[in-house]
C-alpha cells in the first residue's frame, strides 16, 4: 500500500518508518517543513513529494500525526486536495473533535478512520500501539501489521480510538503534571525536604526527573490537556484537573527543544512563574 504521513515530527516519522517496515511505500512532503523535520523523515527513509497534493495523488491512505490544535486544518487541506482514499486522524484529540472532523468528509468519498497512538515514538517493537476505530479500521490495521507499531482495532464507532488515547493520557500525563505542581508548591513554601522524607528520596527524585525529562515537549502537551478536559466534560465529569495541567505545561514552554533537561532549580522556578496571557 502507498501511505502518506502528515506531518512527520518524531512520532510521525516513527509511524512512517513502521509502515515502511510493514511493506508499504511511505510518502511525505517537505514543503514548508523545518530542517529538523526533514532530518527525521530522511532517518525514516520516507519518500519526499513536492507538496501535499502530490502525496494525496500518489497514496491510498493518509495518516495525520500533528499537534492537536492543527488537526482540523490538516484535515481541511486533505479535503481540498481531492483525495479519495482512507484518511486516519491519529492525533491526540477528543472523541467529539474526531467526530466533528469526520463529518467534514461526508459525501467526499474519503473513508475516515479515528486513531490514537499510545506509547513513545514507535522505533522499536513492543512499545507503541495504534488504536483504530471506524468502518475501515481493519484495513488500516492490516497495512501496519509486521512493523514496530502495533495496530489494535476497537470497533466501528468514530471516537472510540480517540477516547482510548484521551483516557490513557489523562492518567499518564496528568499525574506528571500533578507531581510537578506539588513539588513546586513544596519548594515555594520551603517544605521540600519534609515532602521528600514522606515520599521517600527515590520516589521524589523519580518524580522530579520525570518532569525534567518531559520539559522539552511540554509545549506539545498543553493543547492535549485541553482535549482531555473536553473529553471528560463530554462524559459529565469534572475537567478542571486537566485544564490546570495545561497551564502547568505552558509554563515549561521555554524549554522547548532544549538539548538537555533543565536542572531541578530551573524546572521548579519555571513552574512557579505564571504565564502572561
Amino acid at each position: 500500500m502507498k501511505i502518506g504521513i502528515l506531518h512527520p515530527g518524531d512520532m510521525g516519522a516513527s509511524v512512517g518508518h513502521s509502515a515502511r517496515l510493514a511493506g508499504n511505500e511511505v510518502y511525505w512532503s517537505s514543503d514548508g517543513r523545518s530542517a529538523r523535520t526533514r532530518e527525521r523523515a530522511e532517518r525514516a527513509c520516507l519518500i519526499d513529494c513536492a507538496n501535499l497534493n502530490e502525496v494525496a495523488s500518489r497514496c491510498e491512505l493518509l495518516l495525520s500525526v500533528c499537534p492537536p490544535q492543527a488537526s482540523r486544518e490538516v484535515a481541511a487541506t486533505v479535503l481540498e486536495s481531492g483525495f479519495g482514499g482512507t484518511f486516519v486522524d491519529a492525533n491526540a484529540i477528543s472523541p467529539g473533535r474526531s467526530r466533528s472532523i469526520a463529518a467534514t468528509f461526508d459525501g467526499s468519498g474519503v473513508a475516515y478512520v479515528d486513531g490514537g497512538i499510545v506509547g513513545p515514538a514507535a522505533w522499536q517493537a513492543g512499545s507503541t500501539r495504534l488504536y483504530l476505530s471506524g468502518a475501515e479500521a481493519g484495513t488500516v490495521a492490516g497495512a501496519f501489521k509486521g512493523g514496530p507499531l502495533e495496530p489494535r482495532v476497537i470497533d466501528e464507532r468514530i471516537g472510540s480510538a480517540s477516547a482510548m488515547k484521551m483516557c490513557f493520557a489523562a492518567w499518564n500525563k496528568g499525574r506528571i503534571a500533578l507531581a510537578a505542581e506539588v513539588l513546586a508548591a513544596a519548594a515555594h513554601f520551603g517544605v521540600g525536604d519534609f515532602l521528600r522524607s514522606e515520599w521517600g528520596g527515590d520516589a521524589t527524585d523519580a518524580r522530579i526527573d520525570t518532569a525534567r525529562r518531559i520539559a522539552d515537549r511540554a509545549w506539545r502537551w498543553e493543547p492535549e490537556m485541553y482535549e482531555i478536559a473536553a473529553t471528560l466534560a463530554s462524559a459529565e465529569l469534572p475537567d478542571g484537573m486537566h485544564r490546570a495541567a495545561a497551564e502547568l505545561y505552558s509554563r515549561l514552554a521555554s524549554f522547548k527543544d532544549c538539548a538537555e533537561p533543565p536542572d531541578r532549580e530551573a524546572l521548579l522556578a519555571a513552574l512557579l512563574e505564571p504565564c502572561e496571557r
